[in-house]
């Protein structure tokens, strides 16, 4: 078990499901962080949390908004989304968000040891820790979902609209690959991935140009500071995808070759 799991809980009351499910998961490594279903609250989670587990029970009246909150973290964050059935009709719960949105539903009665188990298994093989992680900057929204639409199957994707907040990010996460808009308002792509560079943190993060802007004065520019690739956004998904696969297939095999010569 990796004990570096962060699990957020969430919760309307403490009942004995909850510390059962939360007993069990901290004794199997997993840091579990408690949370009331309040927006306050929950505007307080880790950001980066492996998975999030829904204790619905209470009144649902009283907790709509947050459980849209928290249903809109776990998807903004591509974790886990699970709901652990209490004293309340699940049906309840999604006629406030899709099922479709939940990644696993433990319906009571619930056996906690096979529910605890089934939720940490799902994370080791399938959560983001057993992706690579992929940081996408554009500062156009439809872009930014339309990536993480292409690669988020394969693997998982953050997403920043400004190169601000891609520094952000990559100074609390770091990514195995950025992929890089040129031109964005305030601070453009060229200048990010300037500031990359001078960073001893992740001066070596690889960067991949993914942008509409072809004119050989740019991307010139840009090659003196060593993207690993510039990609258009006028090429196919398919396209893109295979070339994000042949960095990371390359990069695989190099670190391979590395770790033989050691």
């Amino acid at each position: 078990m990796d004990g570096s799991l962060k699990i957020i809980s969430v919760y309307i009351n403490q009942g004995f499901l909850l510390k059962s499910v939360e007993k069990y998961l901290t004794s199997e490594g997993a840091e579990l962080i408690s949370l009331k279903a309040d927006l306050k609250t929950l505007g307080h989670a880790d950001p980066q949390a492996d998975a999030v587990i829904l204790f619905a029970d209470g009144d649902i009246s009283a907790w709509r908004d947050a459980l849209v909150f928290i249903k809109d973290k776990a998807v903004d964050d591509d974790i886990p989304f699970f709901i652990i059935q209490g004293d309340i009709d699940i049906d309840d719960v999604f006629r406030v968000i899709p099922d479709t949105a939940v990644t696993e539903t433990f319906r009571r009665p619930v056996n906690v040891r096979e529910a605890s188990s089934q939720i940490l298994d799902y994370i080791q093989q399938h959560g983001k820790k057993s992706k690579k992680k992929i940081l996408v900057v554009d500062d156009s929204g439809a872009m930014l979902r339309n990536v993480k639409a292409w690669l988020g199957d394969k693997y998982h994707v953050v997403l920043a609209n400004s190169g601000a907040m891609a520094i952000k990010y990559m100074s609390m996460d770091r990514p195995d690959l950025v992929l890089l808009d040129y031109e964005m308002p305030v601070v453009n792509g060229k200048q990010v991935l300037e500031m990359i560079r001078t960073e001893n943190d992740f001066s070596d993060i690889p960067v991949i140009f993914l942008t509409g802007k072809n004119d050989r004065e740019s991307i010139m520019e840009v090659l003196a500071l060593k993207p690993e690739g510039y990609l258009l956004k006028t090429m196919k998904p398919a396209e893109i995808i295979t070339a994000v696969d042949d960095f990371f297939e390359k990069a695989d095999a190099e670190e391979k070759i590395k770790k033989n010569l050691m």
